[in-house]
């Protein structure tokens, strides 16, 4: 029998041949599409500010009357990337045959608007085949990493490649274990992945323009995190979390303002996140660390504030809502008082999923490892699972997305699209087109 992968394979070769598949974005003015691409909702891993945080979007929480209704549901090859979105148009990263693949995909029906393929195959024994990073939309361009370690500029109307740069030179190493996995990180005229190589080539900085390093620096050897941008004490920095610690790193200069070491003996996976004006909170799959950043004239330092092990996460990133954190420890979902470290409450079992905050609304929205979408309170004084409905099938490790009423999730064989029943002015302003 064939698997699912092939079968993909066979039937885009079938669209493709028929002239069905070749691109379907002439249904769109090139106006429209760039004013989709000049200001896109979810321009990359995790959101606008790479924290899984969604704003405007107010839930119906009564899931037993008003459930999430599922628009579509598509086969996607294997890969654990997330989504970007600008407007109606839907990006992600998977792997097809030999073929390791960008696909745009209209938000409204699922259908496949472009394909864009370098012959690339990256598989280990855990993860299987695919690419790891998500898309980024900037410029009107899109910024992508494959798992192999090919870092290309492409146009995001066509999925024509304009630059490409192999990380593998650039950076003198091998993929790691799980391949390369750092989604590019774009600030002004410079592109940032991670790469993990020796000696100054850890943290890449590249120009959007034609894809020429610009500058590097060092950092730990073992990261499946992505570079972010960060504002601690008032001043922006690029973070990236490895297995010897936190860097803070000037983006335009590549100077490294501070290196925090907390070293992990395997790797680390996690995106850090600020808290508060000065600190920053360090997950980890050996626990949770809170450090304070402070400066005296240009020089940082750092201290530990505490270190939970109520918190363990892997690969699952945590969100943080009014002095408390949100995340797995383990396979069980958990919540983690900053104040002390101290765990709040635990509980539901949801494998090793992911989680998104609705933070005008005070939920959490959970896509469990099996697929299943859950809807809980952000409510530090005990769990409070509101509803939950299946979502996809399948081992399910990628992010999830919302946009507006809207949810998008993947995993390595299937893609869905949600519509999420909202309350009060959210629905209002949905009904009357707003932001459409």
């Amino acid at each position: 029998l064939e698997s699912p992968e092939q079968q993909l394979v066979a039937s885009r070769a079938s669209s493709s041949a028929t002239g069905k598949a070749e691109n379907g974005l002439t249904e769109f003015k090139t106006e429209l599409m760039d004013q989709w691409l000049a200001d896109p909702e979810w321009p990359c891993f995790r959101g606008p500010e790479r924290t899984s945080v969604v704003i405007d979007t107010i839930l119906d929480t009564d899931w037993s009357s008003s459930p999430p209704e599922k628009l579509w549901t598509i086969p996607v090859g294997p890969g654990w990337s997330s989504f970007s979105v600008a407007g109606q148009l839907l990006f992600t990263q998977e792997q097809r045959g030999k073929m390791e693949t960008v696909v745009c995909y209209s938000t409204e029906s699922g259908e496949e608007l472009w394909a864009r393929g370098i012959e690339s195959r990256f598989e280990d024994s855990i993860g299987g085949p695919g690419p790891r990073a998500t898309p980024t939309i900037a410029m009107g361009d899109l910024f992508v990493m494959g798992a192999n370690g090919q870092l290309m500029r492409m146009n995001a109307k066509s999925g024509e490649i304009q630059w490409q740069t192999d990380l593998r030179k650039v950076a003198k190493r091998d993929p790691p274990t799980w391949g390369f996995a750092s989604s590019p990180l774009v600030i002004g005229s410079l592109v940032i992945v991670y790469a993990g190589g020796d000696g100054e080539l850890g943290i890449l900085a590249f120009n959007v323009d034609n894809g020429d390093l610009a500058w590097s620096v060092p950092a730990g050897n073992h990261s499946y995190s992505s570079p972010q941008l960060s504002t601690v004490g008032g001043e922006s920095f690029v973070t990236i979390l490895t297995n010897t610690g936190v860097d803070l790193i000037n983006a335009n200069t590549g100077e490294i303002r501070l290196a925090y070491r907390w070293k992990e003996p395997t790797y680390r996976c996690l995106q850090p996140r600020v808290v508060g004006v000065n600190s920053i909170l360090l997950p980890s799959a050996s626990g949770t660390r809170l450090i304070r950043i402070t400066s005296v004239g240009t020089e940082l330092s750092a201290d530990e504030v505490w270190t939970s092990r109520f918190m363990k996460t892997d690969y699952n990133d945590l969100v943080v809502y009014e002095d408390h954190a949100y995340g797995f420890d383990g396979t069980i979902f958990s919540c983690l008082d900053l104040k002390t470290g101290e765990r709040a409450w635990k509980g539901g079992r949801y494998g090793k999923g992911q989680v998104l905050l609705l933070e005008d609304a005070g939920l959490l929205l959970v896509l469990s490892e099996s697929g299943k979408l859950v809807l809980l309170s952000a409510d530090p004084s005990a769990h409070k699972e509101l509803g939950s409905v299946n979502g996809i099938e399948g081992k399910t490790w990628n992010h999830p997305v919302v946009v507006r009423d809207r949810l998008y999730i993947r995993n390595s064989t299937q893609a869905a699209c949600f519509r999420l029943r909202l309350s009060g002015e959210a629905s209002k302003r949905t009904s009357s087109g707003v932001g459409n």
